[in-house]
């Protein structure tokens, strides 16, 4: 290891137990050994394998390792080392014909990227106190950038007036209604309707009733019969 291995300062990060096979996170790997940080990014995010999604997140982690505890800026870095270490293999078992059994076996792995300034370049670092938010004044504004013409302003002076709201109507006052007489029942009318009511039941009384004809029919046949 030369001296300037050793005072160039490399920040890491690693995945463990990443449900991947080694080898194909190994072939991703291999795409952003050595490559910038932009570039890494730019080369993962076009990556159909499934891997790159993971080795994306170890970049990230890494990035943010770097901004977070040793103040550096992470577009400035690049990828010094990439490597995949194999991890526990999960062993399972599937039932096969004639009662045989397959082995399955699920394998994981351990990621590791590690960041590095560029050579002959001094490591930039965060200026203090760049974190704040600075405060925006915003400028007057022209008529280049947007500023309201003079028919613009009058028409929404018009607009800003408060409407005139017009008084609202008492309501009038209710004529009080007529007063309608109620006839009163005539007293009358009661005994005329208890004597038509008495001269219909004796009426009803007196007529006979009437057998209906099939009765005197079946009455004569039975006569006959006999």
């Amino acid at each position: 290891m030369s001296v300037t291995d050793l005072e160039r300062p490399q920040v890491r990060a690693v995945a463990k137990w990443v449900r991947i096979s080694p080898r194909k996170a190994r072939l991703v790997v291999d795409h952003i050994r050595g490559r910038t940080v932009p570039e890494a990014r730019t080369v993962l995010a076009f990556t159909s394998r499934a891997a790159a999604r993971e080795v994306e997140k170890v970049l990230r982690s890494a990035v943010a390792n770097a901004e977070a505890n040793h103040e550096l800026i992470g577009d400035t870095l690049y990828v010094s080392e990439a490597h995949v270490d194999d991890g526990v293999t999960i062993k399972r078992w599937q039932p096969r014909a004639r009662g045989r059994v397959a082995r399955i076996k699920k394998r994981t792995c351990h990621i590791t990227i590690k960041l590095s300034p560029v050579d002959g370049v001094t490591p930039a670092r965060r200026a203090p106190g760049t974190d704040e938010v600075e405060e925006v004044v915003e400028a007057p504004a022209t008529e280049s950038a947007g500023a309201l013409t003079p028919e613009e302003q009058k028409a929404a002076a018009k607009t800003r007036r408060p409407r005139e709201v017009a008084p609202k109507a008492e309501p009038e006052a209710a004529e009080p209604e007529a007063e309608t007489e109620v006839a009163e029942p005539q007293a009358e009318a009661a005994p005329e309707t208890e004597a038509s009511a008495e001269a219909e039941a004796e009426e009803n009384k007196e007529k006979p009733k009437r057998r209906a004809p099939r009765v005197r029919r079946k009455k004569k046949e039975e006569e006959s019969e006999s």
